[in-house]
């Protein structure tokens, strides 16, 4: 239907998560009419993004220099490290803007089935950190799944006999949503980690 140009350019953008058909079209033909400069920006951030980030060599978020802008960051607690499951889940944090301690990005969860286990992961250079930079508190911020809790019982058990404080962020029902429609399986983890009221 289209020139090839615009069909690999198509094929393109529907690589993307969440991008089908109709919405490579719209984005593939929406490029026809941006300036050039736009595009030529576009093109040039592409290929930044392949060769200028990296993962900061202290906690594995990305970052363009060898530490992050959040290890520079000498106003930040140091003794508290919230531990997140990927990069986007720092972001997250950030946006909120109350959390003024660092992170530790696993880079994955354990997952035996998928042939996942916890030397493939960043849970070593976690323990590594605990130990080197005095941390007092480890915020186990990971998802409440199966790996997800797999991996938050493998950290606590590396860290028993230490004085190191491991809480992990409360999972449950969200704000404002009408109990009718919550799924049992969050109904169930609300209810357990149910807290007193003072």
């Amino acid at each position: 239907m289209y020139p090839q140009t615009i069909n690999n350019l198509i094929e393109c953008f529907k690589k993307f998560p969440g991008i089908g058909e109709k919405t490579a079209e719209r984005l593939a033909l929406s490029c026809l009419n941006m300036e050039d400069e736009m595009i030529e920006l576009f093109v040039k951030s592409l290929k930044d993004s392949k060769t200028k980030i990296k993962t900061c060599e202290k906690c594995g978020n990305l970052s363009e220099d060898t530490l992050c802008d959040i290890c520079k960051d000498k106003s930040r607690d140091s003794s508290i490290l919230c531990v997140v499951e990927e990069s986007k889940n720092i972001v997250l944090f950030e946006k909120i803007g109350t959390f003024n301690g660092r992170y530790h990005v696993l880079g994955g969860l354990i997952s035996p089935l998928d042939g996942i286990n916890p030397e493939d992961i960043n849970i070593s250079s976690l323990i590594k950190r605990i130990k080197a930079e005095n941390i007092k508190e480890v915020i186990l911020a990971i998802k409440p799944t199966v790996e997800g809790e797999t991996t938050a019982l493998y950290i606590r058990k590396l860290l028993e006999g230490t004085n190191v404080i491991i809480s992990k962020i409360a999972h449950g029902i969200p704000m404002g949503a009408d109990i009718d429609y919550i799924d049992s399986l969050t109904l169930e983890i609300a209810l357990s980690e149910r807290s007193q009221i003072s």
